[in-house]
């Protein structure tokens, strides 16, 4: 981190300047890397065991998963660069200057319900370590740090993260040989035999779901880098942390799942190091702790400046360092609560929040990228993205409310849930294919919808806004362009 850059970070939901841009598209690598390679990671790759799927079978949904979850996610961060926005305040482009409140409400509730869940890891993993029975008081300790660290801002989370990294591959990267080369599984679990389509899809849907789950603010994380970064490179290096992180956790999780049926995670994981080496598995558990704690500052960050456009999309606000404080505790006290109060199984609560988290993003994304890399093709006007009323981007984007209501709408009868099941699903034996009906919904809908807006008159806007004040010119002269 530059020396020149505040200790706590003072931009939320504002422009970033060009001279305050710095960084280069490697650093998304460890970021989004240690973002998933952590215990809520692992986690989310049991729920296929938990339905019967063999550890080959949920393999290949995990792996299949998050390369089609992490395609989405990655061609939003390329956006960051180009715009210098948080991903909601550039969403208003399409749902317009309050329509984006809807979204961000989505966003808010998902983030806080993966908080609840990394919460509740990390304080089973203080209370397996140390063996007190402190629920409450761990996840008070949590917050606070996640908090601190949230309170910083964006340079000391990306710099604690790359730092992480190294620790996580010294510790999971050798457990994980050891697990592959010593780990005698039962038999079938190499095979195919008793093949279910709703187990491995239910596997698809979770593995896809977390890795698109960062997508609506990945590009808070790479706002900063200059304009002239290469997209190309921005997505490379999102899409490997992601998966490659992602894919490792998910699969390593199915694999002590295998060997551990009937076992939470974390019973597991300290079984599965025990076996190879007697006691480490604590110490494997404690050195995973970090990394949970990291990963509920990434989501506290970037809920407060979901927050933070809630309020401004109904009374402006300054984003001040003060405001970005609040919203941090705000967004950190509701997660604190949640898992203060939370109870149940927590592989069946969290498979099901999973699904439900993929309705509602899916019809999202495809609106924001068909947007953005088709339809406007990342020629936007960021002075009048924050202008309340009379702006070209409108207070209620009908459009993009509009499909993104077409695609939540078309998904219905494909859905497969705890509560219900659509009736085309339950006609195919049960298949979930729901996310790829709202993607295709949403995108049709908003491309059909958006032949009526007047994008000539938009571009002479934006480049005229760009030669009067010099800012917005980066997003013509590089969005969109390949690497």
């Amino acid at each position: 981190m530059p020396t020149d850059t505040p200790a706590i970070e003072s931009k939320s939901i504002d422009w970033i300047p060009l001279g305050e841009r710095r960084g280069k598209p490697s650093m998304l690598f460890p970021l989004w890397f240690m973002s998933n390679a952590n215990l809520t990671t692992l986690a989310t790759g049991m729920v296929g065991a938990a339905l019967g799927a063999s550890f080959l079978t949920s393999l290949l949904a995990i792996v299949l998963g998050a390369a089609v979850g992490t395609v989405f996610t990655a061609f939003h961060s390329a956006q960051g660069p180009q715009l210098g926005l948080p991903q909601m305040i550039q969403s208003r482009a399409q749902f317009g200057y309050r329509g984006v409140v809807v979204i961000c409400g989505v966003v808010i509730f998902s983030i806080v319900g993966f908080n609840i869940f990394n919460q509740i890891l990390a304080g089973d993993v203080l209370t397996l370590t140390t063996g007190v029975e402190a629920r409450n008081l761990w996840f008070v300790i949590i917050t606070a740090l996640a908090l601190t660290l949230a309170i910083y801002g964006y340079h000391w989370i990306h710099r604690i993260q790359n730092w992480l990294t190294w620790l996580f591959l010294a510790t999971f990267g050798v457990f994980t040989i050891a697990a592959l080369v010593t780990s005698d599984l039962p038999a079938g679990a190499l095979g195919f035999a008793g093949f279910s389509w709703p187990a491995f899809l239910v596997q698809f849907a979770a593995a896809a779901a977390y890795a698109l789950g960062w997508a609506p603010y990945v590009s808070d994380y790479s706002r900063y880098l200059p304009p002239q970064t290469s997209p190309g490179r921005a997505l490379f290096y999102t899409y490997s942390g992601v998966f490659v992180g992602g894919a490792w956790l998910m699969a390593l999780g199915a694999l002590v799942a295998a060997l551990f049926a009937d076992m939470s995670p974390l019973q597991a994981v300290r079984e599965a190091a025990d076996g190879i080496l007697p006691g480490s598995g604590l110490w494997l558990l404690v050195a995973a702790l970090p990394g949970l704690v990291t990963v509920i500052t990434v989501n506290i960050y970037a809920s407060s400046i979901e927050l933070i456009t809630i309020l401004d999309s109904f009374r402006a606000v300054a984003p001040t360092r003060r405001l970005r404080v609040a919203a941090c505790t705000a967004i950190a006290l509701a997660g604190l609560l949640g898992a203060v109060v939370s109870t149940g199984e927590f592989l069946a609560n969290f498979s099901s929040f999973l699904v439900v988290l993929l309705y509602l993003l899916v019809p999202w994304t495809s609106v924001n990228l068909v947007d953005y890399y088709v339809v406007r093709r990342g020629r936007y006007a960021i002075r009048e993205i924050f202008v309340p009323r009379g702006g070209i981007y409108g207070t209620w984007g009908w459009r993009g409310l509009g499909a993104y209501a077409i695609g939540i709408v078309a998904m219905i009868p494909f859905v497969v849930t705890v509560w219900y099941t659509g009736p085309v699903a339950s006609a195919i034996g049960d298949v979930d294919i729901a996310l790829f009906v709202g993607l295709f919904a949403s995108a049709v809908a908003y491309v059909l919808m958006a032949r009526s807006l007047d994008l000539a008159a938009e571009l002479a806007t934006a480049q005229s806004d760009a030669r009067d004040h010099g800012i917005e010119a980066v997003s013509f002269t590089s969005a969109g362009q390949g690497s």
